[in-house]
């Protein structure tokens, strides 16, 4: 049966945080969450995008319990301040959504000497989860969802460059960032388990989403494809973010899973398990992309 968010029971009392909120499949992922209920944290580098979208939201939701936190995932000294700041005012945390992320940007070296979308869709994420873990209820409705993509498929973890210090290739970039973090996603719910804990951690992909993560393409590529391929392989923001929805809400959903489109591709569709390329269920991969992490970033999980 395909995932509904009719059949969500309310969510009133919990807490989700969901970073890149501002835009896109993080503000349906939001808007979705507020309407059942949920008090949302969003997540977002430009406070003011935040507050604009915000308002949207509440426009739809005038009930809507909604707070923003300040935090750009590609710098790790505004990651360890943002989860300070939540820290000071929540005591639990029953939802993280790590939803932000760019895609293929000019190479750009962060503050932390990570490239941009390394930092952006990964390390950030890394250690903003191991900040805030420790407030996760031990419970199996308390999720941590990491967003993925089909280009996972293709991409590899360049160990021997991983910051593309020697050569830069936008796509490439993007694909072993979006690898990484399903391999993230995987590798902390086998932890979890090890541990005893019921704390689900999964991944999900959105398909062809119409958002604005795709305005570093080539705009003469892009017009081409919306008059040939495009109305074939995408839809909406608001079905792109389904499966983010239905990984951190439905009952039925997994920990270690991939959710996303069942359509032509996995392009489209109506939400469900996705397929996982063989080698991102690499498990002495993951491991030592996970130790590579956490001595990049400083990150200590305490499960």
């Amino acid at each position: 049966m395909a995932f509904n968010m009719d059949d969500i029971s309310d969510q009133s009392g919990r807490l989700a945080i969901v970073t890149g909120s501002n835009s896109g499949l993080g503000y349906e992922t939001a808007l979705a969450m507020a309407k059942k209920g949920l008090k949302v944290v969003m997540a977002c580098r430009s406070l003011d995008k935040a507050e604009a979208e915000k308002s949207h939201i509440l426009a739809e939701v005038p009930n809507g319990d909604l707070e923003i936190l300040q935090v750009d995932l590609s710098k790790l000294a505004s990651v360890r301040n943002a989860a300070e700041e939540f820290r000071s005012k929540h005591d639990k945390l029953d939802i993280l959504v790590n939803n932000a992320g760019i895609m293929f940007p000019p190479y750009l070296k962060t503050e932390d000497g990570f490239e941009s979308q390394m930092a952006a869709n990964c390390f950030g994420h890394f250690l903003f989860t191991s900040l805030l873990i420790d407030l996760i209820p031990d419970s199996p409705d308390s999720r941590i969802t990491w967003l993925s993509s089909s280009a996972h498929k293709t991409g590899k973890i360049n160990f021997e460059d991983i910051n593309f210090e020697k050569k830069y290739t936008k796509t490439v970039s993007y694909g072993q960032s979006k690898l990484a973090c399903l391999m993230y996603a995987l590798e902390l719910d086998r932890k979890l388990k090890t541990a005893g804990k019921k704390i689900k951690s999964n991944s999900a992909h959105p398909g062809g989403a119409d958002t604005d993560l795709s305005r570093n393409m080539s705009q003469w590529i892009l017009g081409l494809m919306k008059y040939t391929i495009l109305p074939f392989i995408t839809h909406s923001a608001a079905d792109g973010a389904l499966p983010t929805l239905e990984a951190t809400l439905a009952l039925t959903a997994e920990g270690g899973q991939y959710y996303g489109p069942q359509g032509f591709l996995e392009m489209s569709g109506p939400s469900g398990v996705g397929t996982i390329a063989k080698h991102a269920l690499d498990i002495d991969i993951s491991k030592k992309l996970w130790q590579i992490s956490e001595k990049l970033t400083g990150a200590i999980f305490h499960l």
